[in-house]
């Protein structure tokens, strides 16, 4: 068996706990959802990735979205590398971020302007101080199962299918770090009034399995904001350069204040960006009293590389892309039922999800009911068996990019077939 750069699997998880707490520097990565013992990527090309155990797999995760060409496309590696040549982070103003900064706003109908940052975590941060800052309010009414990342306002979760002031859903974080935080259901546009300073949406979630917004969702919470003078923001930090080159917001229709950007415009490269209207933006230091700063914020290879990025996809590709997800989802969702499984595959432009359930899953509580069958941890351990990686979670969603021809998910679909006949 082949081996990566010192040794197998084994070999390097066993290096990492011993050095790294829990062996991860992210908690899904640990397979403590699935079992088993973590791939360790050494490479990637494409659609595949190799592991240490000198394996080949189809990669479906794409880290967790922020690929969007496939891995190691020489536009991107090139844009890096002559990026790097030039100095790698100076602490100063480049035009790489004047251009970055650009092609978001020009991309994104009533963004006109953004702040990059380094993490969707720092995005969403970030632009909940700005509400409140703009506002004057405190309160942040967030749903059930959207993640925002880990700052500690917005680690909060609530009763299924009621409203609930939030409780820390992490050791460490404070009760009063969240005490202005409200938990409510996704896809229910819930009562505000003047207490509330934003409210922030995935306008598509994607962080417990994929679940689309119902009709009237977003143009409901539009309204609600519009009602009582709150600020409603769109985490796009997944669906932002994905689903279209306009986002959630041009593909709904519905117009935020804010947006959190990240993953795609970073090319695979750490990156994070808020932005929104310009009175709204107006708010932070230098020129208003709200403070948000970043020693690497808009970092040298980071813009090259999401530049890049933007720059190689146009409409036709988004247009491809989401033929080629439809294509692959109907026959994900016919070789899992085929094996007598209950099974809902549903497909958002190139977002496609998987759910082990009867019924169509519109929030957290049935996607919940869906993780608890087990049945996931069952399906990843099979398909990894048969050379397909997913997301070693049954929260997360599958990312077919441009590098996804039809050939290859026409193999992942007959695999599929193979690994539901083992759940």
């Amino acid at each position: 068996m082949a081996e990566g750069p010192g040794g197998t699997n084994a070999d390097w998880t066993a290096r990492a706990r011993a050095r790294i707490p829990g062996g991860v520097d992210s908690p899904v990565r640990s397979f403590a959802s699935v079992g088993g013992t973590p791939y360790t990527v050494v490479r990637g090309e494409g659609p595949y990735v190799w592991d240490a155990d000198g394996r080949r797999l189809v990669d479906l995760v794409q880290s967790y979205g922020a690929v969007l060409l496939g891995h190691a496309h020489p536009v991107v590696t090139a844009a890096v590398t002559a990026a790097a040549a030039l100095g790698t982070t100076f602490g100063a103003p480049t035009p790489g971020e004047v251009l970055l900064a650009e092609a978001i706003c020009d991309r994104v109908a009533g963004c006109d302007q953004v702040r990059l940052v380094s993490s969707g975590t720092e995005a969403a941060m970030s632009a909940v101080r700005v509400a409140r800052g703009f506002t004057g309010r405190d309160r942040i009414v967030k749903f059930e199962g959207c993640y925002h990342g880990h700052s500690d306002s917005l680690l909060a979760g609530g009763g299924s299918g009621v409203a609930t002031l939030g409780i820390p859903d992490s050791a460490g974080v404070p009760a009063s770090a969240v005490a202005d935080t409200l938990v409510v259901p996704y896809n229910e546009v819930p009562e505000l009034d003047e207490r509330v300073a934003a409210v922030i949406v995935e306008p598509v979630a994607a962080n417990m399995g994929l679940v689309p917004p119902a009709p009237g969702f977003l143009a409901g919470l539009r309204q609600a904001c519009d009602r009582v003078g709150a600020l409603l923001v769109f985490d796009e930090v997944i669906t932002g350069f994905r689903l279209g080159p306009g986002g959630a917001s041009a593909e709904t229709g519905v117009t935020p204040d804010l947006w959190c950007f990240g993953k795609v415009i970073g090319g695979g490269l750490p990156v994070g960006a808020f932005g929104g209207r310009r009175a709204v933006l107006e708010v932070l230091a230098p020129e208003g009293p709200v403070y948000q700063a970043g020693t690497l914020s808009g970092n040298p290879l980071a813009t090259a590389a999401g530049l890049a990025v933007l720059d190689a996809v146009g409409p036709a590709d988004y247009t491809a892309l989401s033929a080629t997800a439809a294509r692959f989802g109907a026959g994900l969702e016919e070789a899992l039922a085929g094996a007598g499984l209950a099974v809902q595959v549903p497909v958002v432009g190139p977002l496609v999800g998987i759910f082990f359930a009867g019924e169509p899953v519109t929030g957290y509580g049935t996607a919940r009911a869906s993780a608890a069958t087990g049945h996931y941890a069952r399906f990843f351990t099979a398909l990894l068996a048969q050379g397909v990686a997913l997301a070693p979670g049954p929260y997360e969603v599958m990312f077919p990019g441009l590098a996804h021809h039809p050939d290859v998910l026409d193999q992942v679909v007959a695999a599929a077939a193979v690994a539901a006949r083992a759940v």
